[in-house]
C-alpha cells in the first residue's frame, strides 16, 4: 500500500491507541520484572483537561513509556479526587437553578444529587487524556470516594486517634464563608491589599475622657471584649483598672494589661475582639474574657451585630464606619496596606472564627519526612531548590485541621452520644460505636438512635495523602502482594503549588503507615503561562482547549509543543506556535521514511565507500546522542531529551545521513546499506517512541509485517555501546568543507548537477576517510591534494586548510574581484577595532580572561579571512 505524501493524525490516533488498549499494553501485573510505577495527580472527578494537566500528563506518559522499552514492568495508575470543596460548590449551585436550597435536603438526599452529578461529569477528563496518548494502567482507575479507598480513610482516622495524634477542639481556624467550611492554613492565600485604618475614640466609664483605638474592622467593634494597654506605657497609667465603653453597642469593657501590646504601633491602645482574631483571641484566653462572635456562617451579622442583623460584613463596614462618624466617634481614616487571606478556591476573604474541629498533631509526624529529604536524600526534588520551600514550610508547620464543615466526602467516624465536647467515640460502624459509647458512659441503655454520627467531612487532602498506598490496598491490607511489589513508587510528577498540600503529606504517610518513603523522585513542572507570562484563565481568555489543539496539530505534536518550552521547575510560555513546530517534526519524520520507502534495493551492487563511512559515522552519532539522553533522564532534563532527538533526527538523520547514503536519481541502493538505515530508523522511532507515540508505532507497523509481540511500545529500547569521538569530529570537519562548498556554488550560481574540480591544502592533515561523501555531497569531479596554492582558483578556509575551485566561464572575474576587495575592506577594518581593542592595557587588565580569549580569537580568525581573500584576488 502507498504511503500518504502528508502525515495525517486523525487517521493515525485512534486506530493505534485502539490497537494499543486491545492487546492490553498498559495493563500490569506483579511479575519477576523490576517495576517503574507512577501515581497520576489524581484530577477533580469532575474536571476537564486544561494545558497544566497535558504538560503533567505529557511527562508521565513519557517516563512510562521508556520504562517500558527498558524492560521495566511499568504500571501508571490513574485516577480522579472527589474534590469536597469544589464540587458541593457545583451540587448547591445546580440544585438552586432548580429552586433547591442544600439546607432543604438531608444528608442523603444531597448525596444522591452530588453522585448522579459525579456520575454524570466524572471522567471526562481520563477520556480526554486517552486522547493524549496517556498509556495508563486503566484496569486500575481508582477514585478517592471508591468503597475500598474509603474504608482506608476512615481506618487511617481511627489509627490516628488512638495514637492520640487526632485530637477536637475549639480553635480560631481559617472560615471561607462562600463555602461555609474551615480551610487549612494551606490552602489560604495572602494578598498585599489596600485598606484603610480607622481611628475611633471609645469613652472611659464614669468620665469624659476618651482613649483612640486603630482597626481595619471596624465592623467587628460590635464583638469587643477589651481594650488592652501595655503596663509600661505611660501614657496610660491613668487607665489602669477602668472600664470603657464600647459606641454604638454602648457595653461595657474591662481595660486590662499585657506586655504583649507593641507601644510603637498604632494609638498603643488595642481592641480585643476573641472571636475574630488569633492574637485577641489569645489574649481573651489569658485573662478570661467574653467571647462574642457577631458572624453568621455566611459572614452576615448576627443578633450581636444589632441593627445591622443579615447584612454582609462588608456592606456593614461602610454603614458603621458613617455611624461612628455621626456620633462623632471616627477620628480619622488612613489608608493602609495589609496582607488579607483569601480562600485558595473561592477567593473570598477569610473570617477568622472560633469553631469545635478536628486536628492532625504534626510535631512528630513531620520528622520522618524532614529526614528523609534534607539529610538522608532517600527522596530526591528536581529542581533541587524546592528543597528549601520544603524545609521552611515543615519547620514552621501548625497542627493540620482536617475537618470541613461540607457533605460531600468522607464523613468523620466519630459519633455523639451527649452535649460535652468529649461526648464521642471513634469508630468505623455505629454498631461499634455503641459498644464503645456503652463502656465509657457506664450505660448499657444507649441505643444506635442516641448516637449521631459527627455531620463534617474530612480534607480532601486526608484521603488524597494516602494516595500511592491506597491504590495499592497498602492499608486495609498492608502485606498484600502488590503493595509489596508496586510500593515505594517510583517518580511523581506534579506542580509545585502542592507541594505543601500533597507532596509532602504524602510524604508523612509513607513514614506514618508504612515506614518507607512513597517515592523517590519528585518531578515539578512549572506552571503553563500564556506567551506574555500571563497565568492562564478562562476570564482572559488566553487559554485554549487542548482537544481543539490536538485536532489541529497531532496528538504528537502538542506533546513535542508542550516540551519544547518547559524547564523542570521553570513556568511555561506557552506559545501555539510550538505545537505547529511539533507537527511540522512530525512532517519530517514522515517524509523521511517516505523517501526510504521509495527506493529501489538491489542485491547485486556493491556498497559505496561514502555509504559505509555514513553508517560509522551515523552510529557514533546516534551512540552520542543515546549517553546524552541518559544523562538529562537522569536529572529529570525532559526537554532537554526531547532537543538531543530531535536534532539527532532532523540534522543528523534526515538532513545529513539520508543525503550521505541516498542513491543517485532513478538509482538503486545496495542491501547492506538499505538494512543499516532501516536499523537506524527503527532506533530512532524507539527514542522517539516516548515522546511521539502515535508517529513512531505508524512507521514502525509500516517498515515490516508486525505481530503484537512486536510493536514498537514494548520493544527493547538501544543498548548503550562505546562512541567514536574521532568519527564525530572528523565528520565534523567534513560537514564544514561540503557547507563551504555549497556556498560558493550558491554565490557563483554553479547547478549542483554540474561537476566540479576540487583541490586541497592539507595543512591541518585531516583524515581523508569522509572524502568520499565530500565528493558525493559536492557532487566533485574529484579531490586532488596540492602542496600549492592553485592560481584562477576560488578559495575558502576550515581551519588551516585551504580548499580551491577552479573558475568557470560562468563567473564575471571582475566582479568577483570587486565582491572580494569589499568583503577585504571589511575584514581589515573589523581586525583593527579588535586590535585595537587588545591593544588597550585597561581593557586586557580588567576583562575576564573568557572574553580577552573570545577578542583573540576574533584576532585569529580575521587575519586568517583577510590572507585567504588576499590569496583569491592574487589568483584572479
Amino acid at each position: 500500500m502507498s504511503l500518504a505524501t502528508k502525515y495525517n493524525p486523525q487517521d493515525i490516533e485512534n486506530k493505534w491507541y485502539d490497537y494499543w488498549m486491545k492487546n492490553n499494553y498498559f495493563h500490569s501485573i506483579p511479575n519477576e520484572k523490576e517495576p517503574y510505577t507512577i501515581v497520576i495527580p489524581p484530577p477533580n472527578v469532575t474536571g476537564v483537561l486544561h494545558m497544566g494537566h497535558m504538560l503533567n500528563n505529557t511527562i508521565q506518559d513519557v517516563l512510562i513509556r521508556r520504562a517500558r522499552l527498558k524492560g521495566f514492568n511499568a504500571c501508571w495508575v490513574p485516577g480522579t479526587d472527589h474534590a469536597s470543596i469544589a464540587t458541593e460548590a457545583k451540587v448547591v449551585a445546580k440544585l438552586k437553578e432548580q429552586g433547591i436550597e442544600k439546607s432543604d435536603l438531608t444528608r442523603d438526599e444531597f448525596l444522591k444529587h452530588a453522585w448522579d452529578w459525579t456520575d454524570e461529569h466524572g471522567g471526562i477528563i481520563l477520556e480526554q487524556l486517552k486522547k493524549l496518548g496517556a498509556s495508563c494502567d486503566w484496569e486500575r482507575t481508582k477514585f478517592t470516594m471508591d468503597a475500598d479507598l474509603s474504608e482506608a480513610v476512615s481506618k487511617v482516622f481511627i489509627d490516628l486517634y488512638n495514637k492520640g495524634l487526632i485530637y477536637r477542639g475549639y480553635r480560631m481556624v481559617n472560615w471561607d464563608p462562600a463555602a461555609k467550611t474551615t480551610l487549612s492554613d494551606e490552602e489560604v492565600i495572602f494578598e498585599e491589599k489596600q485598606g484603610n485604618l480607622y481611628y475611633v475614640n471609645y469613652k472611659i466609664e464614669g468620665s469624659e475622657d476618651m482613649l483612640t483605638i486603630a482597626t481595619t474592622r471596624p465592623e467587628t467593634i460590635l464583638g469587643d471584649s477589651a481594650i488592652c494597654i501595655n503596663p509600661n506605657d505611660e501614657r496610660f497609667t491613668h487607665l489602669k483598672g477602668k472600664r470603657a465603653i464600647v459606641p454604638i453597642a454602648n457595653r461595657i469593657i474591662p481595660i486590662i494589661e499585657d506586655e504583649y501590646v507593641d507601644i510603637e504601633f498604632g494609638t498603643g491602645c488595642l481592641k480585643v475582639t476573641p472571636a475574630h482574631d488569633q492574637n485577641d483571641k489569645t489574649l481573651g484566653e489569658k485573662h478570661n474574657l467574653e467571647v462574642i462572635d457577631i458572624f453568621n456562617d455566611d459572614a452576615t451579622l448576627n443578633s450581636f451585630g444589632l441593627h445591622y442583623e443579615g447584612k454582609d460584613r462588608f456592606v456593614v463596614r461602610k454603614e458603621i464606619t458613617k455611624e461612628l462618624d455621626s456620633l462623632g466617634c471616627l477620628v480619622k481614616v488612613e489608608q493602609y496596606m495589609h496582607k488579607v487571606g483569601t480562600s485558595e478556591r473561592t477567593k473570598e476573604v477569610i473570617e477568622p472564627k472560633i469553631s469545635a474541629q478536628w486536628f492532625l498533631k504534626m510535631d512528630t509526624i513531620v520528622k520522618p519526612a524532614l529526614k528523609a529529604v534534607l539529610e538522608d536524600e532517600e527522596i530526591h526534588f528536581f529542581p533541587k531548590h524546592y528543597n528549601s520551600t520544603y524545609r521552611h514550610w515543615l519547620e514552621n508547620i501548625r497542627d493540620w485541621n482536617i475537618s470541613r464543615q461540607l457533605w460531600w466526602g468522607h464523613q468523620i467516624p466519630a459519633y455523639f452520644y451527649g452535649n460535652g465536647v468529649n461526648d464521642f467515640v471513634i469508630a468505623s460502624t455505629i454498631e461499634q460505636a455503641l459498644q464503645k459509647a456503652r463502656i465509657k458512659t457506664n450505660n448499657q441503655q444507649l441505643t444506635t438512635k442516641d448516637l449521631t454520627q459527627d455531620p463534617d467531612a474530612l480534607d480532601t487532602w486526608f484521603s488524597s495523602w494516602l494516595w500511592p498506598i491506597s491504590v495499592f490496598d497498602g492499608i486495609r491490607n498492608p502485606d498484600n502482594k502488590e503493595i509489596e511489589y508496586y510500593y515505594p513508587t517510583n517518580d511523581l510528577v506534579t506542580g509545585p503549588d502542592i507541594i505543601f498540600f500533597w507532596v509532602a503529606r504524602m510524604i508523612f504517610a509513607g513514614y506514618e503507615f508504612r515506614q518507607e518513603k512513597p517515592f523517590t523522585n519528585v518531578y515539578f513542572t512549572g506552571i503553563v503561562r500564556d506567551s506574555k507570562g500571563r497565568k492562564m484563565s478562562k476570564s482572559l481568555g488566553n487559554s485554549p482547549d487542548p482537544i481543539e489543539l490536538m485536532e489541529k496539530y497531532g496528538a504528537d505534536g502538542v506533546r513535542v509543543g508542550m516540551l519544547l518550552c518547559s524547564a523542570a521547575g521553570n513556568d511555561l510560555l506557552f506559545d501555539e506556535d510550538l505545537c505547529a513546530q511539533g507537527r511540522n517534526f512530525s512532517n519530517k519524520i514522515w517524509n523521511a521514511f517516505r523517501l526510504i520507502k521509495g527506493w529501489e534495493v538491489s542485491e547485486e551492487i556493491e556498497q559505496p565507500q561514502s555509504a559505509k563511512i555514513a553508517i560509522a559515522w551515523y552510529e557514533a552519532k546516534f551512540q552520542q546522542t543515546l549517553q546524552e539522553l541518559e544523562k538529562s533522564f537522569e536529572q529529570y532534563r525532559i526537554s532537554e531529551a526531547l532537543m538531543s532527538i530531535y536534532k539527532l533526527v532532523w540534522d543528523d538523520f534526515s538532513s545529513w545521513f539520508l543525503e550521505m547514503v541516498k542513491p543517485a536519481y532513478q538509482q538503486p541502493i545496495d542491501v547492506k546499506t538499505y538494512n543499516a538505515v532501516i536499523s537506524f530508523l527503527e532506533n530512532n522511532l524507539k527514542v522517539l517512541h516516548p515522546y511521539m507515540p502515535f508517529i513512531s508505532e505508524e512507521i514502525w507497523q509500516e517498515i515490516a509485517e508486525r505481530t503484537p509481540e512486536e510493536a514498537l511500545i514494548i520493544s527493547e529500547y538501544p543498548k548503550i555501546k562505546e562512541v567514536n569521538n574521532s568519527l564525530i569530529n572528523d565528520f565534523k570537519f567534513a560537514s564544514e568543507v561540503i557547507s563551504g562548498i555549497r556556498n560558493i556554488r550558491k554565490e557563483k550560481n554553479i547547478a549542483f548537477k554540474n561537476k566540479i574540480e576540487f583541490s586541497v591544502l592539507n595543512n591541518d592533515k585531516v583524515n581523508k576517510d569522509f572524502d568520499a561523501v565530500v565528493e558525493k555531497l559536492g557532487n566533485l569531479s574529484s579531490i586532488n591534494y596540492v602542496s600549492n596554492k592553485v592560481d584562477g582558483a576560488l578559495s575558502f578556509r576550515v581551519k588551516s586548510n585551504e580548499y580551491f575551485i577552479p573558475m568557470g566561464d560562468a563567473i564575471d572575474v571582475e566582479a568577483e574581484k570587486l565582491k572580494l576587495e569589499e568583503e577585504l575592506k571589511y575584514t581589515e577594518g573589523f581586525l583593527k577595532s579588535v586590535q585595537k581593542k587588545l591593544s588597550n592595557e585597561r581593557f586586557v587588565n580588567n576583562a575576564p580572561e573568557q572574553v580577552i580569549n573570545i577578542e583573540r580569537q576574533k584576532e585569529a580568525d580575521a587575519l586568517s579571512k583577510v590572507e585567504t581573500l588576499k590569496a583569491s584576488l592574487a589568483s584572479l
